[in-house]
């Protein structure tokens, strides 16, 4: 881009179909998008990939609306972070009848849910996304390849050499680059480039976490949840099909819970108490009086508005006949199976996982069909038939997300692991703060670890504000792979907060940056980490490109 002098383009050998750049991407998510965007900032070339045809991870694949921290609109995520939220809202103020008190608003929230200020559908997401990566496919600078997953990766010694991706018509490509980006949801390519990692529970010997497990457990790891969005038309009959699984999820109650797992009762996650639930579609009140600020309420208790992505009261009479209530709820969190396999067998893994993602589809679509049959209405009566599944707005045939939101990743064996200690408001304090020498950015959320294969319910600590070390994203021998989302050295406790929206988009953008700069310098992303200039130089191009790296005084929640 301007002020730069573009590499050349990426190279394709027809007889072995590898292609050849500076940095590739594995994974689309919001780390990957960040990334292939801070590398092509710099005048980089990338080849990004994506297992599913949509760009966005978490925020639209995924179906989830953004988890933030309370002070989003005013400091405390990266400039880029910022841009793809304020497009977000220009598209709806473009292209939506909004009404006008609505339109006005600077933090305008579409969707009206109160577990984020910016409740909104997964395609607007899409198309912002799609947007800001547009001016670099057009410079040549960004080569996008969607429906690829990894399937393979050769190494030399502490450099990975290649990663080869598998089209969904099996058709394969080596992918060649000076840097490799791990932003795939389960870091799916450490371990095909035996890259050192750890995966699960960490015992609580390894850090000393006071909330760890005695004995270190690989397979327990964060519950599931595939999303699905409804609206509801009163009078119509959109009931789906009896649901295979459903006699087995209709009766399942985990030990940990105070009924059955479908249903309106359920633990607080900050708790554990019993309580119950709320749900009645398309109420009559002003989304403009929803107040989105989960440090002072989590607000999961009203299940309809909790997390809705269009609330039709904000828009001109008539044009929307429901609200969109997208549901990720407690009553579809899966754990029976673990996603990531860890019994070294690859076909029996890749089974497992395929268990995981088949059991946990059943339980939505279970939930879905209980709460159009059998869920307890206001009225007295049972079942909202009106509820219509919305494939349309999560972009799937079978009306669910189009990929499991997936909580908890392979994480890197990293020159800095960030441990319960480091986040927690009970250890550090209300203000208390641990502050990094190579901070390379900030992020805010409660240590939030949902019910896990392990037969752990909720663990759901208040944390304070906190950095993000450069050493978590450098691995401790391997020099030219870098995580780029949910997979940098954090533990299984940290994860809980590490892995939120913004936080993985600048954990992205720091990889992308990090990896053009180390090509730019001739250096390794572990000698800019220990060495005070070269981090200096490093960090200095963050500062320009508007990644803060420090909070003002705020408290945690």
């Amino acid at each position: 881009m301007p002020g730069t002098t573009p590499t050349p383009p990426p190279t394709v050998d027809a007889t072995t179909d590898a292609v050849t750049t500076d940095v590739v991407v594995i994974g689309g998510g919001l780390g990957g998008v960040a990334a292939a965007l801070a590398v092509c900032r710099a005048g980089r070339r990338a080849v990004l990939t994506e297992e599913t045809d949509w760009l966005g991870g978490q925020l639209t694949s995924q179906a989830v609306p953004p988890d933030e921290h309370p002070w989003v609109e005013q400091f405390g995520v990266t400039r880029s972070y910022r841009a793809l939220r304020d497009g977000i809202r220009d598209h709806y103020r473009r292209a939506y009848p909004l009404r006008a008190e609505a339109a006005a608003l600077a933090d305008l929230n579409p969707g009206a849910g109160r577990v984020s200020k910016l409740c909104h559908e997964p395609r607007v997401a899409l198309a912002v996304i799609e947007e800001m990566l547009q001016p670099y496919r057009t410079a040549g600078l960004l080569t996008v390849m969607l429906d690829h997953r990894p399937v393979a990766a050769t190494a030399d010694g502490d450099r990975v050499t290649s990663v080869t991706v598998e089209r969904t018509d099996g058709r394969r490509t080596e992918l060649r680059g000076a840097f490799v980006l791990d932003a795939t949801e389960t870091g799916d390519v450490l371990p095909l480039a035996g890259v050192e990692h750890v995966v699960g529970a960490e015992s609580r010997d390894e850090h000393g976490e006071p909330h760890a497990p005695e004995v270190a457990d690989p397979a327990n790891q964060q519950g599931i949840t595939f999303c699905f969005a409804v609206s509801h038309h009163e009078g119509e009959d959109h009931t789906i099909e009896r649901p295979e699984m459903y006699d087995f999820w209709r009766s399942y109650q985990p030990d940990f819970w105070p009924a059955p797992l479908i249903g309106f009762l359920a633990p607080d996650p900050r708790t554990l108490e019993a309580h119950p639930r709320t749900f009645e579609p398309n109420p009559d009140t002003d989304p403009l009086a929803v107040s989105a600020d989960q440090s002072a309420d989590a607000g999961d208790k009203e299940l309809w508005g909790f997390r809705r992505i269009v609330a039709r009261k904000l828009f001109v009479d008539g044009a929307f006949e429901s609200d969109i209530c997208l549901v990720n709820w407690p009553l579809n969190d899966y754990w029976l199976k673990p996603v990531i396999g860890t019994s070294g067998d690859a076909e029996a893994d890749a089974e497992t996982t395929r268990q995981a993602l088949y059991e946990a589809r059943q339980l939505s679509l279970s939930v879905l069909y209980w709460l159009q049959t059998e869920a307890p209405r206001p009225d007295g009566g049972a079942g909202f038939p009106g509820l219509r599944l919305r494939g349309d707005v999560t972009g799937s045939e079978d009306g669910l997300a189009k990929a499991a939101y997936i909580r908890e990743s392979r994480r890197i064996r990293a020159v800095t692991t960030i441990v319960e200690q480091d986040v927690s408001a009970e250890v550090v304090g209300v203000t208390g703060r641990t502050r990094y020498r190579d901070s390379v950015g900030v992020g805010s959320y409660r240590l939030d670890l949902h019910p896990s294969t392990g037969g752990d319910n909720y663990v759901d600590i208040a944390s304070v504000p906190f950095e993000i070390p450069l050493g978590a994203l450098v691995p401790q021998r391997v020099t030219n792979l870098l995580p780029a989302g949910k997979d940098i050295g954090t533990t299984h406790i940290t994860n809980g907060c590490y892995r939120l929206h913004p936080v993985e988009w600048n954990v992205g953008e720091v990889a992308g940056a990090l990896a053009a700069h180390c090509i730019a310098t001739d250096s390794t992303p572990q000698a800019v980490q220990a060495d005070d200039d070269r981090f200096a130089a490093f960090a200095a191009g963050l500062d320009r490109d508007g990644v803060e790296r420090r909070w003002p005084a705020v408290q945690g929640y």
